[in-house]
């Protein structure tokens, strides 16, 4: 806060940048949730929307698939950055400095022996990322769960704000075929709710 030439306050243009940003991502979860719930129908798996905070995952849109998970995970919800997906998937497509960022995260939330496998993990992640364009993970989170995942780049701020998963029963499928029916239709899900209105 600062004041204009007649004594009154007004926002600095840090805070109007900072209210910019939260807006934008406000505007692209409302944007993202029906175009979640039409891809879980379509395709049927749930996926889900989420970005790090705190070392951790946090949920902000989340659709089921008509597909039993033995997961239930709500708006909230809130998992491992390394064991899942999205989690990965969310390093891999961060920039430099936000990765350091999430690794001391991590360093303050994990015992040493877990921060040392977290940290191979994403760096075997962000390798698979670079390579393919998404991450995986089959049973690491749940035993039961196979799930990929992309980062969802926002235009209006310019850097990656979220990512995005999709998920079925690994019963269902083998890691190869899942991948390749659903890799090209979630990427293409993750631009269109990344360039908004585009």
């Amino acid at each position: 806060m600062r004041t204009n030439e007649y004594g009154q306050y007004q926002l600095g243009s840090n805070a109007v940048r900072l209210s910019a940003t939260a807006w934008s991502r406000h505007d692209m979860v409302a944007y993202a949730e029906p175009l979640l719930r039409q891809f879980a129908s379509e395709n049927e798996v749930s996926v889900n929307l989420a970005t790090e905070v705190e070392g951790e995952m946090r949920y902000h849109a989340c659709c089921r698939s008509p597909a039993r998970l033995s997961v239930n995970l709500q708006v909230g919800s809130a998992v491992p950055v390394a064991r899942t997906a999205i989690g990965r998937a969310f390093y891999a497509a961060s920039s430099r400095a936000r990765q350091a960022v999430i690794i001391s995260n991590l360093k303050e939330s994990l015992s040493n022996e877990a921060f040392t496998h977290a940290k191979s993990a994403l760096t075997c992640a962000a390798e698979h990322y670079e390579q393919y364009g998404y991450t995986v993970s089959d049973g690491e989170f749940s035993t039961d769960i196979l799930a990929v995942a992309v980062g969802v780049y926002d235009v209006a701020t310019g850097q990656y704000a979220y990512s995005l998963n999709a998920s079925v029963p690994s019963a269902n499928w083998a890691v190869d075929d899942y991948t390749a029916m659903i890799v090209p239709k979630l990427q293409a899900l993750a631009e269109r709710i990344g360039g908004g209105d585009a």
